[in-house]
């Protein structure tokens, strides 16, 4: 029997796994995805692709749902790595380019990753044209969700339907990196009190991301967020602290960080979010 989402629940738990599901079955290519969207989650899916940037509308006569795609091959986190790492002081910025303007919507101050921002430019117009249809002919309520790069295009797809006055029921990401500064985040917050839910595992290091190459500090995240399993009684980071010059990762430092975070690759992954949400009641 399909998982259902519960409308009047939020965060539920049983739209955490329903949309979880959905995150997961967007790493599907479409001749398999199709499939196991209406199998599993009783939803009629098509793929949008455009450049790297890929999501599923997924649709049946209650619900509209958002599931981005995250890195093309979730086992391997490097094509992440200059964006977490090595650019990400350099990669928050004014909005500018294809969605700047709906950005500069979040007020003076406001910097988001220009990474995601133009991972999601490409795809929008499709993306925002294929919600639309879909409200047209029945208006329902619009979840968005994705994992990993997945969940970051996801806040900026649900930014982007609200300036254009699509109505977004609720938004779940799933092991996300961060998507802008503390001002960013608090625009983002305010448009979304309590339809936000940012599910993290304790021991995944890509939320802890960009923020702690020391000289991105600026990065932030949004509410809300749960956090799953047990807290770990070490931290990958803080061995690195003491290592840096002025608050700067050198290359050597980086790549030596990142053999540790791409070593806990495992906690990353959907499979442990399913593990862990099952365990929610």
């Amino acid at each position: 029997m399909p998982l259902e989402l519960m409308e009047d629940a939020g965060g539920d738990s049983r739209n955490a796994r329903f949309l979880a599901t959905a995150a997961d079955l967007a790493y599907l290519p479409e001749d398999k995805g199709r499939g196991e969207f209406a199998e599993k989650l009783g939803l009629k899916a098509r793929l949008i692709s455009v450049d790297n940037t890929q999501v599923y509308v997924a649709t049946n006569d209650d619900h509209i749902v958002l599931a981005f795609r995250g890195t093309e091959s979730p086992n391997a986190l490097e094509g992440l790595k200059d964006w977490l790492l090595t650019d990400a002081v350099n990669l928050l910025m004014v909005p500018e380019g294809r969605l700047g303007t709906d950005l500069a919507a979040a007020g003076v101050g406001a910097r988001f990753h220009q990474g995601f921002v133009s991972a999601l430019a490409e795809s929008w117009p499709e993306v925002a044209q294929g919600v639309k249809a879909e409200m047209k002919q029945s208006e329902r309520p619009l979840w968005i969700t994705g994992h990993s790069l997945g969940g970051a295009l996801a806040l900026f797809a649900g930014w982007m339907c609200h300036r254009q006055f699509i109505n977004v029921h609720h938004i779940a990401t799933y092991g996300a990196p961060m998507v802008g500064n503390k001002e960013a985040c608090q625009a983002i917050d305010k448009e979304f009190k309590g339809k936000i839910s940012r599910f993290v595992n304790y021991t995944d290091p890509v939320p802890k991301l960009p923020t702690i190459s020391l000289i991105a500090n600026s990065y932030g995240h949004v509410e809300r967020e749960y956090l799953l399993g047990e807290q770990s009684s070490g931290d990958v980071f803080q061995g690195f602290l003491g290592k840096t010059a002025d608050g700067i990762l050198n290359a050597t430092l980086i790549d030596d960080l990142w053999k540790q975070i791409t070593g806990l690759v495992n906690a990353h992954l959907m499979p442990s979010y399913h593990g862990l949400l099952e365990k929610l009641k």
